[in-house]
């Protein structure tokens, strides 16, 4: 038998799911993005030789305030007083690449899991933005949710493992 979507009630429509009798508990979620540019866009990065500004900070400023919006793109997420955002960029020089890993926390009745997906994926598309006049070959992959704590359902780890159908 499938599971249940929490967000669907009986007739099958969209709902935001009602979290009111939840019990609040401390919530923990961290997410990762990766975005692919050529050597030498990493390379103008890393010496803020892009016309842009420092992108690693917009990027990063830009990952926080997108956790802080999530209620207001993804629409049946429920607005939260988050109490720790991070966006971490990690520049890779083997892999052309940066990392990035956001995490988000909130003491609350619902979990934060997409907060931390939309700070990772927003911060991805903002090194895009500022970078795409010296390169539109970048590649944002990846988007993936690492960890997560808190709530009825517990704790859940990704696993590098794990392969994905069709990859």
């Amino acid at each position: 038998m499938p599971a249940k979507l929490s967000h669907l009630d009986s007739r099958g429509r969209a709902n935001m799911v009602n979290v009111g009798n939840k019990k609040v508990s401390r919530r923990v979620a961290i997410a990762c993005s990766k975005i692919f540019m050529k050597p030498k866009t990493l390379e103008l990065i890393l010496r803020d030789g892009l016309p842009k500004g420092d992108v690693l900070t917009v990027a990063r400023l830009a990952g926080i305030m997108a956790a802080k919006k999530t209620s207001e793109l993804i629409p049946l997420c429920h607005p939260l007083a988050l109490s720790v955002i991070n966006v971490e960029l990690t520049p890779k020089k083997s892999t052309s690449s940066i990392e990035i890993e956001a995490t988000c926390e909130v003491d609350g009745k619902t979990g934060v899991e997409m907060e931390a997906l939309v700070a990772a994926s927003v911060a991805a598309l903002t090194v895009y933005d500022m970078c795409k006049a010296v390169d539109r070959s970048m590649v944002v992959s990846e988007v993936q949710l690492k960890y997560k704590a808190g709530g009825k359902s517990g704790e859940y780890k990704f696993s590098d493992s794990i392969v994905l159908e069709g990859k």
